[in-house]
């Protein structure tokens, strides 16, 4: 893990993803690339070759570009190679395209608790930017002195689908030396056995170079409370999952459990797109 992008609104909640990144990058001799997406009113955005609309844009970008410097003299980010970037764009078009073209290992994003990641990725781009980057997405829900994540849960219905993000995952648990709980969230809709569970999942991780590692199944009314519950019973620092792009989540999560998640869960919550 080499280069970090961290999406900044300039709230306490996008810096609480700043400090992260910063013990993240330390920890690991990481590059930070702090982006701001200049998301014009919708009237200037029109009138972008307008006669009066340039100057405001110009004054806009100017402030934005200020306030990065004064963040990037943040103490707690010294002796780290920060970048700075502004862009006049949506913001997930703009977080995912830079992402695309400029070899990003991790995107974190600052979330505003329960009611959802704030306002640089409110509506349906908290959707977009989780389900559909390509880059895995740390998102922080809380301020973190010490981003200590010896302990994982990472829930799938272990398909051979989720392969390729798996391993994605591991060379990330296998960073932080952290301990992994595997587990299968059985619902009356999506019901298996214990037995046929432990059989899918033994099979599936057969492929890997395991680090500790412990697997159950959970019982629970939906997917998404049941994740969350594990997760508390077993003192987890990290939730993890895989996405399945454009085409919505797999069959394991459906609708919107992805974006629940993010929105709902008290701890950091990593996703991997499949």
């Amino acid at each position: 893990m080499k280069r970090i992008l961290i999406p900044t609104d300039f709230t306490k909640y996008a810096d609480e993803a700043i400090e992260v990144g910063a013990q993240i990058a330390k920890k690991h001799d990481c590059e930070i690339v702090l982006i701001h997406m200049l998301e014009l009113p919708r009237q200037m955005n029109d009138a972008i070759t307008g006669e009066t609309s340039i100057p405001e844009i110009m004054l806009f970008k100017q402030k934005a570009d200020e306030t990065l410097k004064n963040i990037k003299n943040r103490p707690y980010l010294s002796g780290i190679h920060i970048t700075e970037v502004v862009r006049l764009d949506s913001a997930y078009n703009g977080i995912n395209n830079y992402s695309k073209q400029n070899s990003i290992d991790l995107i974190i994003m600052g979330s505003h608790g329960a009611s959802g990641i704030n306002e640089i990725l409110i509506g349906s781009n908290t959707e977009k930017v989780v389900r559909q980057s390509e880059t895995p997405v740390l998102v922080i829900k809380n301020k973190i002195d010490n981003f200590n994540i010896s302990n994982i849960v990472f829930a799938s219905d272990f398909s051979k689908e989720t392969k390729k993000a798996f391993q994605k995952f591991l060379d990330f648990a296998k960073l932080f030396n952290s301990k992994v709980n595997l587990v299968t969230i059985c619902t009356p809709n999506s019901f298996k056995s214990t037995s046929a569970a432990r059989k899918i999942a033994s099979e599936f991780v057969a492929d890997f170079d395991m680090p500790e590692y412990t697997f159950e199944t959970y019982n629970e009314s939906n997917i998404e409370k049941g994740i969350l519950n594990y997760s508390n019973e077993k003192n987890t620092d990290l939730i993890v999952f895989c996405t399945h792009g454009r085409t919505a989540l797999n069959h394991f999560f459906t609708g919107s459990i992805s974006e629940d998640l993010v929105n709902h869960a008290t701890k950091p919550v990593l996703t991997f797109k499949i």
